[in-house]
């Protein structure tokens, strides 16, 4: 009954840490390039009584008895499905439709991602995500520039007169396994040994997504599926603070038949 209540505590946690993910989600949900987290558990470690297949005289035991010591979390994995994209018809706002993500020059000249294509100027004309980190390749605007056109290849260009001088061209970065990226807050991931390195390419070729200009990606965050999930572990973690309760009141019951 102790081992009860060691057990079904486990759970408890388990399922605080669930709703913790869950409620990071919801929080979320108008967060521009956001992607949702998945929870993973696993179980314990198994008190084994009795190992299966083991010999009993003649014959062998067929299940055994092993009994559970409760779930830990295991990790959590960003699902990088594509967001809704919605129009702003703001000319700096920019969406990866498919995969793919921008590269932003860190404080410290440490290469970052973001799905955020939300971009501003600052004073030289340089393009900048709205927490003021450059956009790589660096592309600077003139003063004199008008009309402002960025192809779903990436290239940036603007009118003047009958010309369209280019500005240079954006280029996506791709990883073999983006649920290994690491986040950092602010929209942005860092690359890691499990996400692999990071592969710059022309948007549209190689499997990467098209950027699409006056348009912006939402989060990926499907508000009905997480309340579903919040229910179940709200429900999870009732039960298992009702199996301490039912194990304290057995434990109870024998020491009062001991006295």
């Amino acid at each position: 009954m102790i081992k009860a209540m060691y057990t079904a505590a486990a759970g408890m946690t388990a399922q605080q840490t669930e709703v913790d993910v869950i409620a990071n989600n919801l929080a979320n949900v108008n967060t521009g390039g956001f992607k949702r987290s998945l929870t993973h558990f696993e179980d314990l470690l198994y008190h084994t009584m009795t190992q299966p297949g083991a010999i009993n005289g003649t014959d062998s035991t067929l299940s055994g008895i092993q009994i559970g010591s409760g779930a830990r979390m295991l990790s959590t994995s960003k699902i990088h499905s594509q967001g809704v994209i919605a129009q702003t018809s703001n000319t700096l706002d920019l969406a990866i439709q498919g995969e793919g993500f921008f590269e932003v020059e860190g404080p410290d000249g440490e290469r970052l991602f973001t799905r955020d294509g939300h971009f501003v100027k600052n004073a030289n004309g340089e393009l900048m995500t709205a927490g003021g980190l450059r956009l790589v390749p660096a592309v600077t605007v003139p003063q004199e520039a008008t009309q402002i056109t960025v192809a779903k290849d990436g290239t940036v260009s603007y009118a003047l007169g009958q010309q369209n001088p280019e500005l240079g061209q954006i280029t996506l970065v791709r990883f073999v396994n983006p649920g290994g990226l690491a986040s950092l807050g602010g929209n942005l991931f860092r690359g890691t040994s499990a996400s692999g390195d990071p592969q710059t390419v022309i948007a549209g070729q190689e499997g990467s997504g098209e950027v699409l200009q006056g348009f912006l990606e939402r989060s990926n965050v499907d508000v009905a599926s997480e309340l579903i999930q919040l229910i179940l572990a709200q429900r999870a973690f009732e039960v298992n603070s009702k199996a301490i309760k039912t194990s304290d009141d057995m434990l109870n019951t024998t020491n009062n038949l001991t006295r």
